[in-house]
């Protein structure tokens, strides 16, 4: 099959695009309702605070009230009634997280019968889960999928496990340890594994430096003083090191999973990844071409003020009735 071109969206002449908003499924539509929060999970009424509007909210700068809202949100909107993390563990914003597997469930629809597939026959292969295991938690609990969660760090593999038997997920979330740090599907996809979907929120930056100056920049912008020195960040959202780096940052880490993804065109019918720089985009578009990828697809998402995206690719057929 010839490939496709990237498929975009293409405002009309002469009218701005609109700004991409949250999902409409998504549940996180409009301001955090911290009087329902709180009552779901007392524990967080210890981190609210009142803005200089008036309003309700939490300190985002503090990685404790960040936690606990997470914690808050997973367990009166998702049934989650166990999760927790260590200190300095990647705590990741919900909507952002939800919306990503909600633009993933469209994609499906799309490119499938026109519905949402549903249910434990779909299984989805979960690129560096993490400790925080948010995105097997979710998407089980929106659309009953079926996931396999891969890491390099042992550690975070065992926190995870800890939230997926404390929940009595065990039959819904596996979870294995990738042994090669340069590796991303080799070591982890089995001979026998058949995925709908795969997808993976990358590590952003090429080195701890780099890491800890977007910590400060972003600490100035909700206007604090940088609360450590940059050698050793705090994020407000937290993230060890392999979370947050790896040698070449995003872009190298994103050439090697699409390289890698092409010896696994038959066993995965969509590969996916959150991009956070959009200048990588046309990069990997000539090299999916290059390894013959059937279709492409970019699709914006944005939380407030800040705006994303994923990129997803198949070298299969995007017909549905073949």
């Amino acid at each position: 099959m010839k490939p496709q071109p990237p498929h975009r969206a293409r405002p009309a002449a002469g009218i701005a695009p609109a700004r991409p908003a949250l999902h409409p499924r998504n549940r996180h539509q409009g301001r955090y309702d911290f009087g329902r929060l709180v009552k779901g999970s007392p524990a967080l009424s210890a981190h609210l605070v009142t803005t200089p509007r008036g309003d309700t909210s939490i300190d985002f700068s503090s990685p404790a009230a960040v936690r606990e809202l997470n914690r808050a949100i997973l367990r009166c909107d998702y049934g989650i009634a166990h999760w927790d993390l260590p200190d300095g563990a990647l705590c990741p914003p919900i909507p952002g997280r939800a919306d990503y597997l909600h633009g993933l469930a469209d994609l499906l629809a799309a490119t499938g019968d026109g519905t949402i597939p549903g249910g434990a026959a779909f299984r989805v292969l979960d690129v560096g889960v993490g400790a925080n295991c948010i995105y097997p938690l979710l998407g089980h609990a929106e659309y009953g999928w079926r996931f396999v969660g891969s890491d390099i760090d042992a550690t975070s593999l065992r926190v995870a496990t800890a939230i997926v038997e404390a929940n009595r997920l065990d039959k819904a979330i596996a979870l294995r340890l990738q042994p090669r740090r340069g590796n991303v599907f080799r070591g982890v996809m089995r001979a026998d594994d058949r995925f709908d979907l795969t997808l993976c929120n990358p590590p952003f930056h090429a080195s701890a430096r780099e890491a800890a100056g977007a910590n400060q920049r972003k600490v100035r912008q909700l206007g604090k003083s940088a609360p450590r020195p940059a050698a050793t960040p705090e994020l407000n959202f937290g993230g060890h090191a392999h979370e947050l780096w790896c040698e070449g940052g995003e872009a190298e880490f994103l050439r090697r999973m699409v390289r890698e993804s092409a010896d696994f065109r038959e066993q995965v019918r969509w590969f996916s990844s959150l991009v956070a720089r959009a200048e990588h985009l046309p990069a990997l578009r000539s090299q999916l071409h290059r390894l013959g990828a059937t279709a492409v697809r970019e699709v914006p998402m944005a939380q407030g003020n800040k705006q994303s995206r994923f990129i997803a690719w198949t070298f299969r057929s995007v017909d549905p009735h073949n």
